[in-house]
């Protein structure tokens, strides 16, 4: 005569489904009590529902022409892709508005013979940051980044792959800053 062993392996199934779903619903209950909670980084309250980008603006002389525009593309594009919140034109939650006051060339690592051998290309800007549902979060602040390159090469030469190098890391961390409160 032949066992059969189907109930048992049915009853440690179940167990094992109850188990899973007690454990799911706990997860999603601390998940929404919490208040403020993130899978991208941000600790951003929930009642911030809204963001706006004021276009920032050029106060040097050097840089390329379009420089402002592209760091506000990238800073839109990256509250879009990191958050929840929509892209207001005005009166978002949370604001941010400034100027890209820097953009220079220095020597970075000089030689014996009083040359450099690296050049150093470096771009500030100043951002004003406003949220409108916490005051104490606000700040008005500097953030600059930099990026060398070879003496043997020119600026015209390296320009184009750097620039949007440095203001991809200068948007993370005025993201950082603003939005995952580091």
């Amino acid at each position: 005569m032949k066992k059969n062993n189907k109930g048992a392996g049915s009853v440690k199934w179940g167990v094992r489904s109850y188990v899973m779903l007690v454990s799911l619903l706990a997860s999603q209950f601390l998940l929404n009590s919490c208040g403020i909670y993130s899978f991208s980084g941000t600790s951003l309250s929930p009642d911030i529902k809204s963001v706006t980008v004021v276009n920032f603006t050029m106060a040097t002389a050097g840089g390329p022409s379009n420089m402002a525009l592209q760091f506000n593309e990238k800073m839109k594009e990256y509250y879009q892709r990191n958050t929840s919140l929509a892209l207001l034109p005005s009166n978002g939650d949370m604001q941010l508005e400034g100027t890209i006051t820097g953009y220079e060339v220095i020597p970075a690592a000089p030689t014996a013979n009083d040359q450099a051998a690296l050049n150093r290309l470096s771009i500030t800007i100043q951002v004003k940051f406003t949220n409108n549902k916490d005051e104490e979060k606000n700040f008005d602040q500097s953030f600059s980044f930099f990026k060398d390159f070879p003496q043997n090469q020119t600026l015209n030469q390296v320009e184009s792959r750097l620039v949007p190098l440095i203001l991809d890391q200068l948007v993370q961390d005025i993201f950082n800053k603003s939005a995952g409160d580091w």
